[in-house]
């Protein structure tokens, strides 16, 4: 596999694949951080959050289109505007769907993935209703285009590393939230024991209700990044849907380090096997050594400890 090239000519494809695992690592965290908030802090296995990741894409491309409408000088500034618009509508819909649909079905997780599973239908055939079947874009501003030249062999896209800093950005500011904040410290309570949580004063419901809006405006975030290195249609999400939940499980459910570590292994994983081999022996190969390691370490990698 390695025999036809020679050391210089490996060294950058490892350079380049590890870039591009690096922004797949980027959208991989973003999707992931909000499901482990919702799977991990509150157990309910959400199969409807890749739709809004594209909620948060589509957001992204109205705000661009209502851009494109007014001067040059104002368009290049929509992108930070429609983050934050795709983080407030995703999360609205969150806590509107925790509060008609998911509170009624806490400790009941198959009925729960079946509820969000049948929701994810329903927003994609929304979607296609409103947007229609085929695939959107963004325009990009300027200052978002081109690349940097790292070497003479090696460039690197703009908006790649824009995906990575907002990536960073996003994981401090929910370590900051989950660990340092008191809404951080009511989740964390409310999830080793809700009945004495209540007991204390904590509004379990309203702090349930947030935790669910606050991990599906995250993956609103996510689809804001993603139009940025792909194109929205109605059933987008759930091509990355399964391997957020990989990510999630192989980290440890209830671990927001172990989640960034798992989604950094499995997208190098996926990135450089994708070049040597096919992109589905690719995965193929990731997900087998995933559950392999899953079969020696089924708590994953970081495990959540609880006193006993």
């Amino acid at each position: 596999m390695f025999g036809e090239y020679s050391l210089s000519e490996l060294a950058s494809i490892f350079a380049m694949q590890g870039f591009s695992g690096l922004i797949l690592f980027s959208v991989f965290v973003l999707m992931a951080l909000g499901l482990a908030i919702i799977y991990g802090q509150m157990g309910v296995i959400n199969m409807a959050h890749g739709e809004f990741m594209i909620l948060g894409a589509y957001v992204t491309y109205l705000v661009s289109r209502a851009f494109g409408q007014l001067p040059h000088a104002l368009f290049n500034v929509y992108f930070p505007v429609a983050m934050v618009a795709a983080f407030l509508v995703a999360g609205a819909l969150g806590a509107f769907v925790e509060w008609a649909l998911i509170r009624r079905l806490y400790k009941r997780p198959l009925d729960t993935l079946l509820a969000t599973w049948g929701l994810s239908l329903i927003l994609q055939q929304l979607y296609r209703t409103i947007f229609g079947a085929r695939e959107v874009g963004v325009t990009m501003p300027e200052w978002m285009m081109g690349s940097l030249k790292l070497t003479d062999a090696i460039e690197v896209p703009v908006n790649g590393v824009l995906v990575m800093g907002i990536a960073v950005a996003i994981s401090i500011a929910v370590g900051v939230m989950m660990y340092r904040s008191s809404w951080g410290r009511q989740v964390r309570a409310v999830v080793q024991n809700r009945t004495m949580a209540g007991a204390v004063g904590i509004d379990t419901g309203r702090t349930d209700r947030l935790t669910f809006a606050v991990g599906c405006g995250i993956a609103g975030v996510a689809g804001s990044a993603f139009t940025m290195i792909g194109s929205t249609g109605p059933s987008s999400g759930q091509l990355y849907i399964v391997d957020t939940f990989l990510v999630v499980v192989f980290g440890g459910a209830a671990s927001l380090l172990g989640t960034i570590a798992s989604a950094f292994t499995i997208s190098q994983a996926q990135s450089i096997l994708e070049f040597f081999l096919s992109g589905s022996m690719a995965k193929v190969l990731t997900l087998l050594s995933v559950v392999v390691i899953l079969m020696l370490r089924p708590q994953g990698l970081f495990a959540l400890k609880l006193r006993k």
